[in-house]
Parts: structure tokens; C-alpha cells; sequence
């Protein structure tokens, strides 16, 4: 019984270790191909046959699922240092909004891949068809960052749905600002950022820290 306990844990560690060799054989095209990248392009690039990429992630949907969640964890890791980045509150807001139009801009074509499904792939096998998966991926995003609100500012009756309602705001706010940013380059992050938070800050300036939080 231990010797078959501790085989399929290995071959546990073993399928894990292929997924992930997978996803960064994912992420190397979607870096050069954007939204264009397609299921063929990434099975050539891990060195294996569609069919093998298929058994892993089951289709199309399920591969986009687990690159958006590979990268969602990782931007929503950097929120979460950068509300803590200081003692300040406007610094705080800042210093998240720089984070989330940094992250877009260092990857553009990953942002890409993630938000916009590419040109006339919708009927086609070129790419993905990635305009349903975007909104549970922001609504995910807003969901961690209300959690974030409720748990650190005071906003007194009904403050978890108002957090809700706050985070949902700024996660649109930052997405279609950033969108928008990103494809005309209107003016500098710098600028973007301090506008947008100048945005923000009727609410929050005023909101009080919750008791014992790291405040916001």
C-alpha cells in the first residue's frame, strides 16, 4: 500500500511538473504571438502533438482558463504587496495603480492574449476565442480586491457590499482606463496614475482604517 501511495504521488509530481512545462511553452507564444496564439504554435513549441496538449487541458477553453489563472495569481500576488507597499494611503492607491498599468505595459501581448480575442478567430482555428473568458476574470479581480477593502476600511452599515461595489468600480476603472492607455499612449503612466487616483479619492480619503488592519 505505501509503495502504491508513493507511486502515484510521484506520477502526481510528474503531471504537475508537465503542466507547468506546458503553460511556459503557452506563455513563450502568447509573448510572441499575442492573441494569435494558436493550439498548434503552442504544441510545436513544447514539442509534442495537439492531441497530447488536448489530454492535458481538454480543449481550447481550458488551456486559455489555466494561463489566465497563472497570470491573475501573479498580478493579484503584486496588488497585494503594493496596498501594503506603505504606511500612506494615497501612496497606497498610487502604488496600486502603478502596479496593475506596469504589469500591462511590461506584457503587452500577454494583456492582450488575456482581453481581446484576436481578429477573425471566432470562426477559425487560429487562436482563441477569449472574449467570454474576460469578464470572470475581472470579476475575479474585483472579488480579491473587495475582500481586501472590507477586511482593512471601516465604511460602517452594509460595508461589505459597498466594498464589493468599490472594488468592482476601481478594477473597471483600471481595466478600461488601461485598455484604452495601452493602445494610444494618450499621455505617461505617471500621469494616467495620478489622475486616476485623484479619481478615487473622494471615498476613500475620508473612510476610516478598520481597527487592527494594515489599513488601506
Amino acid at each position: 500500500m505505501e509503495t502504491t501511495t508513493t507511486q502515484q504521488g510521484d506520477q502526481q509530481r510528474s503531471a504537475d511538473q508537465r503542466r507547468r512545462e506546458l503553460l511556459e511553452a503557452a506563455d513563450r507564444v502568447v509573448l510572441r504571438d499575442g492573441p494569435q496564439a494558436s493550439m498548434n504554435a503552442i504544441a510545436a513549441e513544447a514539442g509534442i502533438t495537439k492531441p497530447i496538449l488536448y489530454r492535458h487541458f481538454g480543449d481550447k477553453s481550458g488551456l486559455y482558463r489555466a494561463l489566465a489563472k497563472r497570470h491573475t495569481d501573479g498580478l493579484l500576488a503584486a496588488l497585494r504587496t503594493a496596498i501594503d507597499a506603505s504606511s500612506d494611503r494615497r501612496e497606497r492607491v498610487e502604488h496600486t495603480l502603478d502596479t496593475y498599468l506596469a504589469a500591462i505595459e511590461a506584457r503587452p501581448q500577454v494583456y492582450r492574449f488575456l482581453m481581446h480575442p484576436a481578429e477573425e478567430s471566432q470562426q477559425s482555428e487560429q487562436g482563441f476565442d477569449v472574449g467570454r473568458h474576460t469578464a470572470p476574470l475581472l470579476r475575479r479581480l474585483g472579488e480579491e480586491l473587495g475582500t481586501v477593502i472590507a477586511e482593512r476600511v471601516d465604511l460602517g452599515p452594509g460595508g461589505d457590499e459597498l466594498a464589493r461595489i468599490w472594488a468592482h468600480g476601481i478594477v473597471g476603472m483600471m481595466h478600461g482606463a488601461g485598455d484604452w492607455w495601452l493602445g494610444e499612449r494618450p499621455c505617461s503612466r505617471e500621469k494616467l496614475v495620478r489622475s486616476l487616483a485623484d479619481l478615487l479619492w473622494g471615498g476613500l480619503s475620508v473612510a476610516e482604517d478598520r481597527p487592527g488592519s494594515q489599513g488601506f
